[in-house]
């Protein structure tokens, strides 16, 4: 079998050119190992983005010696597989200069078969300052870089918002970010194993594996694939006489399908091929797959064209977020933090994510989360919200780039599609670029019309490719790419455009890639970076984790338009992330309320990059804010939502499962003290995949006045018997409501589940808050309204003591002014 040293561990890093180092570790970046020195304070406290800049600016050199394990110096062939370089770089082995490296987002191999030694071997990289480097390519043509970074970023295949975003630091880190080996072959390796499926009409699935060879010598060589089923059935086969290619099948008759979260299981193949030579193995690779079939539904209709993605057959109501890089040094993502995100997104019902094309191919981690946990990704490739050049060098870069990470993600389950970029279609369409608009056109289509679509039918042709988000397709380039007639659409004018949240209402898109609300994090986020001084919207520390320039501003001109002045900084926090959770839950339930037009919402964003205010539903720590809460209720797979306009309240039960299911929907008009103004009750079936308007009551009579501020429409759904959503809706402002303080009873139980909370109130509280002083907890819900005279059953999903859980405390909106 191969032989494989790691070459991960302890490294030392200095300045280029100085003898001074320090000790890094790899993988890392320079910034985590001078905050491990004490060189630098850590650039996500107070205002220390700003005091390190030069740290990017300046070339460093990362160093280690080794000696070679006795095997490898008797391979055939051996190489320094880097499985990620940040970015700019020159890679050399004990004086021979081995290659160069500018592309942050593909794997690189050297091969260094005679250029170890038995003794010490000496391997440098030496990162050179990417801000730097594309200076002078900005001062000879300043192409449009993303709005809010430092510029120059689309002359570096680098993560884009590391330069600065309107959410994140501008911190352009280098260094070594991903695991660095050597790997000795005998005879040959395998380069890769491709899956393809054929789903046949009865059912039966048949898979053709071709794995891909690379030979270093002569010698008769064969190639053993296993399949083994999810239930641990084992199938083999051989290919004799390999020489490049092996190809062979494996017919399933009764497959055992891939479903997305909430429409079915997870059962994955395991798919292993084993080089051999006589009786020994030479080298193995293994794939992991789950049968199902994807594709886009774009039939034309009487207004325009679907937009739907299609699993198996079933259309599937895509509810998710955009995904971004979840730490400014990805190399500190930790196992668990991905497995908490991507848990986090299925436990608030999530389907899909849509990795944005800001930041960078996800860590492998991610994709198979998503696999095992039934999430849909759709991938950008990573270019966005700028003009990037097109030269023939440059569009051999991309091409490499999109033909690495194509291959590498192609056989994953969760892949959904491949998209060209982020908004770039659609700023052209708006004459972004003035007098070069037309030239920037044609740059733009040599790329996302021609490289990258192509790459992708020759390489992956059983995923869809999209150029663009939001666009209508290919058909039509820059034609209404942000239309709501065909494609997908992203839309900002609530929050940039200072609309109200009903202005989601009035917009039917056919699917919604895009759309947010800014809020603060949690109160214990904002403490790890600022002090209690510096606790205020307006502070410089505050202003310096708010990368929207107009940000907190918008969160107060929100803020007034709907709560009452908080009455400290905690309460700040708190009702910014109502408003935030009471944005989204406007355009989503809206749009779910329009299924067969509309087929997907996915929110901007689901997790940070580092602490401060965004549009995040998970906080750089993890902690969920309460938009994910709401998520889980506005994503629930039957949901009960209400719609009111004036006095009147239109009740719709929407279910995206396949099953029907039989509801009763029971409202009552009800003061604010639990005095029960009017009520009624309906029982009926509901469809899958469906929408139903239940009721249409108006209050007109009962709201007159004064009346308005002084009741509410308690709303419950029962499915199949069983309880299935409550909402609580005012016909007036919440600033306006005349809410007295609660009395809110806790008593935590436990049984054989684990922890849960009973919460009740004398009168009705509106989103109400559980916690517990100095623990992050995850609850099955929070955040909810309690109307007068209910018990709410929480759930504590996380692991708590009984001490902590004695100490359980709960607060509302009137405990918030």
């Amino acid at each position: 079998m191969m032989t494989v040293q790691s070459l991960n561990g302890t490294w030392e890093l200095r300045e280029a050119g100085s003898t001074d180092a320090i000790k890094a570790v790899v993988p890392g970046c320079v910034h985590t190992d001078l905050m491990r020195a004490k060189v630098i304070e850590d650039p996500f406290v107070a205002d220390n983005e700003h005091r390190c800049a030069w740290v990017h600016e300046t070339d460093w050199e990362y160093s280690t010696s080794f000696e070679a394990a006795g095997d490898l110096l008797e391979a055939d062939r051996v190489y320094l597989e880097c499985k990620g370089l940040d970015t700019i770089a020159d890679v050399t082995l004990n004086g021979h200069i081995l290659g160069h490296a500018e592309n942050m987002f593909v794997e690189h191999r050297f091969d260094v078969t005679d250029k170890l030694t038995p003794a010490k071997n000496a391997l440098r990289i030496k990162f050179f300052s990417p801000v730097n480097h594309v200076k002078p390519l900005v001062a000879k043509e300043p192409l449009m870089s993303p709005s809010d970074s430092i510029p120059g970023s689309v002359y570096v295949r680098k993560s884009p918002s590391q330069w600065g975003w309107d959410w994140g630091p501008k911190i352009p880190t280098s260094g070594i970010w991903r695991s660095i080996r050597l790997a000795g072959y005998k005879i040959g390796r395998i380069e890769d194993v491709r899956v393809r499926q054929t789903h046949r009409g009865s059912g039966q699935v048949t898979l053709n594996v071709e794995v891909a060879i690379e030979k270093f010598r002569r010698a008769a060589t064969g190639v053993k694939v296993r399949l083994v089923h999810p239930d641990g059935k084992i199938e083999d086969q051989f290919c004799k006489s390999v020489s490049s290619h092996c190809k062979c099948s494996f017919a399933i008759p009764k497959p055992k399908l891939w479903w997305p979260s909430g429409y079915g299981d997870q059962p994955l193949y395991e798919i292993e091929a084993t080089l051999v030579s006589g009786t020994e193995e030479l080298d193995s690779l293994e794939r992991r797959v789950g049968l199902r079939t994807i594709r886009i539904d774009q039939s034309k209709d009487h207004n325009g064209r679907a937009f739907a993605f299609v699993v198996n057959g079933v259309p599937i109501f895509a509810k998710g977020a955009n995904w971004i890089p979840a730490d400014q040094f990805p190399s500190r993502i930790t196992d668990e933090g991905y497995r908490h995100l991507v848990w986090s997104a299925v436990k608030a019902n999530m389907n899909m994510l849509r990795v944005w094309g800001g930041g960078f191919y996800e860590d492998d981690r991610f994709y198979d989360l998503c696999d095992e946990l039934g999430v849909l990704v759709w991938q950008d490739f990573m270019f966005a919200c700028a003009q990037y050049p097109a030269d023939k060098a440059y569009l051999e870069r991309y091409r490499r780039e999109a033909e690495h990470n194509v291959v590498r993600l192609r056989n994953r389950a969760c892949l959904a599609l491949w998209c060209g970029n982020n908004e770039m279609e659609w700023f052209l369409h708006n004459g972004i670029g003035g007098e070069h608009n037309q030239h920037w056109r044609k740059s733009y289509g040599k790329i996302f019309h021609d490289v990258l679509p192509s790459v992708c039918s020759r390489l992956d042709p059983d995923t869809p490719y999209w150029p663009s988000s939001p666009s209508n397709g290919m058909s039509k380039p820059f034609a209404d790419p942000n239309g709501t007639l065909a494609g997908d659409s992203h839309y900002w004018e609530v929050w940039h455009g200072c609309k109200p949240f009903a202005a989601y209402r009035e917009l039917r898109p056919r699917f919604m890639s895009e759309f947010g609300f800014q809020a603060l994090p949690a109160l214990e986020t904002v403490k790890a970076f600022a002090s209690n001084e510096d606790l205020n919207m307006t502070s410089y520390v505050m202003e310096c984790h708010q990368k929207n320039g107009a940000g907190n501003g918008l969160i107060l001109h929100y803020l007034a338009q709907m709560f009452r002045s908080p009455r400290n900084f905690e309460m700040m926090c708190y009702t910014s992330q109502l408003l935030q959770a009471e944005a989204m839950r406007y355009g989503v339930e809206h749009w779910r309320r329009d299924r067969g037009w509309c087929a997907g919402a996915l929110y901007w964003q689901l997790n940070d990059c580092w602490p401060g205010a965004s549009w995040s539903s998970i906080d750089y720590f993890g902690r969920w804010k309460a938009v994910h809460y709401a998520a889980k209720r506005f994503f629930a797979p039957i949901l009960l939502s209400v719609h009111e306009q004036g006095t009147s309240a239109a009740i719709h039960v929407t279910n995206d499962t396949r099953k029907p299911a039989k509801i009763e929907v029971k409202w009552a008009l009800e003061k604010l003290d639990g005095t029960v103004l009017r009520r009624s009750k309906i029982k009926t079936k509901i469809d899958g995949e469906e929408d139903r308007l239940i009721a249409s009551p108006d209050f007109a009579d009962e709201l007159a006045g004064d009346a308005v501020r002084q009741a509410v429409l308690v709303t419950e759904l029962l499915v199949n018997g069983k309880p299935g959503g409550l909402t609580v809706t005012a016909f007036a402002p919440p600033k306006h409501l005349e809410l007295k303080p609660a009395k809110l009873a806790i008593e935590t139980k436990r049984d054989d589940r684990g922890a849960y909370v009973e919460v009740s109130s004398d009168v009705t509280a509106r989103w109400v808050c559980l916690s517990a002083p100095k623990r992050d907890l995850v609850f099955s819900d929070n955040y909810f309204d309690l109307p007068a005279g209910r018990t709410v059953t929480v759930r504590v999903e996380s692991e708590i003591d009984d001490a902590d859980l004695a100490r359980m405390k709960a607060y509302s909106l009137r405990d918030s002014y």
